[in-house]
């Protein structure tokens, strides 16, 4: 994605420098630009004539202050994966040398990673991207949704900042105390459904480290119970396909059945499927038979 976003501020710069050369010959107009390319195709080459970028689009509007993109198509070719990147619309502003795509925008890589926004900006001087409207980031089997994001422009470290839901299959999660059979007979039913977790926000995801930490008002629905806690931070293997472990710090609560269980901290590890609280646990139980401790 950095390399995208500079390759793309590479080609605005050539079509910042074709329209500087239009406005000295060519009057500025209130409705109209200064200069335009139609259908335009541009490439990038590295070393030994490899081809690094391509962008492609149907029309560039080159104005006194700004140039305007139409039906963009970019593609980046890396050495380990290759990104994609559309959209209907894109400016670049010259004055703040701010990039913003609009409209049906779409990047994803060969590896499998998607992100899906209405819109994008990108500002040169601090190096990174951020959207105010809900995104969409698929990354192998987790799939996030927030209202607003702020990342890193080769998105290894991602924040949704508010009404974020979060998606995971993994069917080797279950927080739930089971006996042995019993989970064997749900595993083809409950264990395929994904793991939801919701939070107020903000969510951060860091895909070098495989960690995922929610904040505020987290909620975990699983077939086989639900969690609460106010901070939640989810620990992936080194392909992030699996959950291998989660702390939950504040307000602990873990429904299962009638019973619930309250704590200040809770570790899960999926390993062997056990949580361990500490910070005053007690566990409530609810049962219809009596007690009766008289002879």
């Amino acid at each position: 994605m950095k390399i995208l976003l500079l390759s793309v501020c590479l080609i605005f710069s050539f079509l910042i420098g074709a329209g500087l050369a239009a406005e000295e010959s060519v009057p500025s107009m209130d409705d109209s630009s200064d200069q335009q390319i139609l259908d335009f195709e541009l490439s990038g080459f590295g070393k030994l004539g490899k081809k690094t970028w391509e962008v492609k689009g149907n029309s560039a509007d080159i104005f006194s202050d700004m140039v305007k993109l139409n039906n963009i198509k970019a593609k980046v070719y890396g050495d380990e994966d290759n990104v994609h990147l559309v959209a209907d619309t894109g400016t670049y502003d010259k004055a703040n040398g701010k990039v913003h795509l609009q409209d049906n925008v779409v990047l994803t890589s060969d590896s499998g990673a998607k992100l899906v926004t209405d819109s994008l900006d990108w500002q040169q001087d601090t190096q990174r991207v951020s959207s105010k409207d809900n995104v969409d980031i698929t990354k192998d089997n987790l799939k996030a949704f927030g209202r607003g994001m702020e990342a890193e422009p080769n998105l290894k470290k991602v924040k949704l900042n508010e009404d974020v839901k979060v998606d995971i299959k993994d069917a080797n999660f279950a927080f739930a105390s089971e006996d042995k059979e019993a989970k064997l007979d749900k595993a083809k039913t409950e264990n395929q459904e994904p793991v939801t977790i919701t939070c107020d926000g903000p969510l951060s995801i860091d895909y070098e480290r495989e960690i995922a930490i929610f904040n505020k008002n987290v909620k975990v629905v699983h077939a086989q119970g639900e969690m609460y806690a106010d901070k939640m931070t989810v620990f992936f293997d080194a392909k992030g396909n699996k959950i291998e472990k989660v702390e939950s710090v504040g307000n602990v609560k873990i429904i299962n059945g009638q019973n619930t269980t309250y704590s200040e901290e809770a570790v899960y590890t999926a390993g062997d499927k056990k949580i361990v609280l500490t910070g005053r646990p007690r566990l409530v139980i609810y049962s219809d038979s009596s007690m009766n401790f008289m002879p």
